[in-house]
């Protein structure tokens, strides 16, 4: 491969990364699986050995995927939180071995533990009391979740007394048992609000919520899994510590072991790779770490992971089944999906009847006909998907499936764009988009309008009690006492909740108007450069996509959500409404107001980023392109065409040194 197609196969790779950790670490909606992932990942890293020199800062592979949940303050990891590298096969666990044998010139001990599916955290006990719960985050910087970790039953909020442990931070899972999350979803579901994909999910969302007393419903559990760093002189050994820790009061992973070589991991590897279906949470492999400390000392880290441990991963369980039917579901963007009816089958504990068939591409590809004999997995034991057909089991009387020219809805024609996979439906009025677009705007930690659930929205629409998110603030009680267990006290407390939604902060209102690619992450960063609904309508694409965090994709979804007249409209009647269209932001002075920058070229002091939030927290405009309106291009190491230019037009220039001393003397 010449260098010019691997630089170009990186950059493909790069921003198939970046947008699979938006679905996963964002939305919490994965549409990979975990080894699919990881396969993208290693081909970038094989690139990259290759051609070092095309490695970028801003890589994957130089990070930690992740970002802080909104809503908390931030907590520092130190040492870091990271990622583990992951492997498939057990002669990969053997390589891993060769290479800390080779690194150590010795045979270590290795501590062996199942890998349970939940939600990253730390926390810290002062003394023997638990003074600090946080999230993994992006591995740098967390939330603090301590109001919330205290509500789990089985974490004491003190130490035993009789244990010699104190002053100890802990690493764990927080998850929901398999029981508990059936629990929660019957629960869901008979209130009419969206069920969790899975119980990762379900703790994910959970940890996410402001109130802790709501938390404490959930049954939240956790289990502890590693000591950052050695807490006892005399004691060498994280197997060891980790059972003193255990004795003083934390729950550490049931079944961890100490295996004397990589033999026995290998051997613990095949004991678990049925037993763990049996188990009442979710395990999708095992941690394999180096067991001294020292050691782990000596190995090191990457940037991104720690040298000294390793995951293995399970392959996906799979079931065969019948295909029932082929079926096509319009989402809330007009995305119209194959999706998969089965014969109920048994699955990681879960009965399926369904499956995603992704797109007309992929059934093609699998050439999957109704009445067919299927695999089915789920991907990253997340999503449950048909992966083959058994073709020697056909007997004639299997069905191909005519993918539908028009939406299965509303009836109008159906579109597919030339670089992409799906198809998707012109109609914003369609009843399809409208129902889940309400819901999507209604759902907690979007608007947060507690008791609209599907079923409800589902009503409201096909009774044409409402038509987009507008009508909801103009309801009164009499337009929801005639529906379905809609009760004058259910109206009432639907209207007040509504009404509360007014005061939900900017963010949460774009979020909920469902611009395509714009999440919860992408949202904040827009309200932090803008500030306000009418900045943000006003923004010029080369604005949008010069911001770290937004790039050109979702810059041409906001230009294009903005250019259509019909949501022009309905932004103007929310604003006449009175809901929230600029951020509550305290700049920390107006000294720059009315001021554009420009910035070019590599900063030494500040992340680009952070210079573009010094200029917004002074009163100023950050802006992507040099003009005659610009007031000043900060100049950095290397400058690019904006220097040239600015030069060109007589724009005033500056250092990033007199950029902060700028800023400096007025704070």
């Amino acid at each position: 491969m010449t260098k010019d197609k691997a630089r170009k196969e990186i950059e493909s790779l790069k921003r198939k990364i970046e947008y699979h950790n938006y679905r996963y670490y964002v939305l919490n909606e994965p549409e990979i699986s975990d080894y699919q992932f990881d396969q993208l990942i290693n081909r970038l890293k094989e690139l990259e050995a290759i051609y070092p020199d095309l490695i970028t800062k801003d890589s994957p592979t130089q990070k930690v995927g992740g970002q802080p949940i909104n809503g908390f303050k931030s907590v520092l990891h130190d040492p870091l939180m990271l990622s583990l590298d992951n492997t498939y096969s057990k002669e990969e666990v053997k390589e891993f071995d060769r290479r800390i044998q080779k690194w150590l010139d010795a045979k270590p001990a290795y501590q062996a533990s199942l890998k349970i599916d939940g939600v990253a955290v730390s926390v810290r006990y002062h003394g023997k009391k638990l003074v600090l719960g946080a999230t993994r985050g992006d591995g740098q910087t967390g939330d603090d979740i301590t109001e919330n970790i205290k509500t789990i039953r089985s974490l004491p909020l003190r130490l035993l007394e009789r244990s010699r442990v104190e002053n100890l931070e802990i690493r764990g899972e927080v998850f929901i048992s398999k029981q508990e999350f059936t629990r929660i979803n019957k629960d869901r579901k008979k209130n009419g609000k969206p069920t969790f994909a899975n119980p990762r999910n379900a703790a994910a969302g959970t940890l996410k919520h402001l109130d802790p007393q709501e938390v404490a419903k959930r049954g939240l559990e956790i289990y502890f899994h590693t000591i950052p760093y050695q807490i006892f002189v005399d004691i060498p050994s994280h197997y060891e510590t980790i059972i003193l820790v255990r004795e003083a009061g934390l729950r550490i992973i049931p079944n961890t072991r100490l295996c004397a070589d990589i033999e026995q991991v290998l051997a613990y590897i095949d004991e678990w790779a049925e037993k763990r279906t049996s188990l009442d949470f979710e395990v999708d492999g095992l941690v394999i770490s180096v067991d001294d400390f020292k050691q782990q000392e000596l190995l090191g880290t990457t940037t991104k992971v720690p040298r000294w441990a390793i995951a293995f991963k399970y392959p996906a369980v799979q079931a065969v089944t019948r295909l029932r039917d082929i079926v096509v579901q319009v989402g809330r963007t007009g995305r119209v999906t194959p999706v998969a009816l089965l014969d109920p089958a048994s699955l990681s504990g879960s009965t399926i009847s369904r499956a995603t068939l992704h797109n007309e591409d992929e059934i093609k590809r699998l050439d999957v006909r109704i009445g067919d004999s299927v695999v089915i997995e789920k991907g990253g034991e997340v999503i449950p998907k048909v992966v083959s057909v058994n073709k020697s089991s056909r007997d004639g009387t299997e069905k191909k499936f005519i993918f539908p020219r028009s939406c299965p809805v509303c009836g109008s024609k159906i579109y597919r764009l030339p670089n992409e996979a799906d198809y998707r439906c012109p109609n914003s009025s369609c009843p399809a988009q409208i129902k889940r677009a309400i819901e999507h705007f209604a759902a907690r930690g979007v608007m947060d309008i507690d008791g609209l659930g599907t079923k409800l929205v589902d009503q409201m629409v096909e009774e044409g009690v409402v038509h987009n998110f507008a009508d909801l603030y103009r309801l009164k009680k009499e337009d929801l006492t005639g529906l379905e267990r809609m009760a004058d006290k259910s109206a009432q407390n639907l209207i007040d909740a509504i009404k509360r939604s007014k005061t939900r902060p900017l963010d949460r209102l774009i979020v909920g108007l469902g611009i395509r690619h714009v999440g919860t992450h992408a949202a904040r960063l827009l309200v932090r450069y803008f500030g306000s609904m009418e900045e943000l309508s006003k923004a010029r694409f080369d604005d949008l996509a010069a911001i770290p965090g937004i790039g050109s994709v979702i810059a041409e979804s906001i230009i294009n959500f903005f250019a259509d007249e019909s949501n022009l409209a309905l932004i103007k009647e929310l604003k006449r409404l009175g809901l929230t269209f600029t951020a509550n932001r305290e700049a920390a002075s107006d000294y720059l107001k009315d001021k554009t920058f420009v910035f070019t070229g590599e900063l030494s002091e500040l992340t680009r980023q952070d210079a573009h939030q010094l200029v917004l927290s002074h009163g100023g405009k950050v802006s992507s392109s040099v003009s005659k309106k610009t007031d000043f291009v900060v100049v950095g190491k290397n400058p690019g065409s904006k220097y040239k230019k600015a030069l060109a037009l007589g724009v005033k220039t500056i250092n990033e040194g007199q950029f902060l001393k700028m800023v400096r003397r007025n704070q």
